[in-house]
């Protein structure tokens, strides 16, 4: 039995929208999320596998969302998701070609029932929330 794989993600805000990724390896639409290296914290982690996997430079702006499943074989995954918001915004949208076909900015509603696994659109509609009325304001 091998121990549980550690990987961390987020769910980066902008404008009413959520930041998601195509990974054509398994053909979904999710989160960018990815493990964590050596020495790398969880939020090192989930900073730089946003970056890498769409381009988009974020802040942490939430605790963590823990998400937890196993994968093939029975090894438990577990994933910390964090709300995040961009610090810049690149005019295109471009990510790792070797896991990533395609990031987009999806409005939340769509992502929480488009995404395609269910602890994903959970992870959403828990980090998102803040980020559809902030301080009373659309944004």
């Amino acid at each position: 039995m091998g121990s549980t794989e550690l990987a961390a993600g987020g769910v980066a805000c902008h404008a009413g929208s959520v930041l998601v990724v195509h990974r054509p390896r398994y053909d979904d639409w999710s989160l960018p999320k990815g493990h964590l290296k050596r020495a790398e914290s969880w939020e090192q982690a989930a900073r730089r596998e946003v970056y890498e996997e769409t381009g988009v430079r974020c802040v942490i702006t939430s605790a963590p969302y823990p998400v937890s499943y196993l994968l093939a074989g029975g090894v438990p995954k577990l994933v910390l998701f964090y709300a995040m918001a961009p610090t810049e915004l690149p005019e295109r949208l471009t990510g790792d070609p070797g896991e990533v076909d395609e990031a987009a900015w999806w409005d939340i509603a769509v992502a929480m029932q488009q995404l395609s696994y269910e602890s994903e659109r959970a992870a959403c509609a828990a980090l998102a929330h803040a980020h559809r009325n902030p301080g009373g304001r659309d944004g």
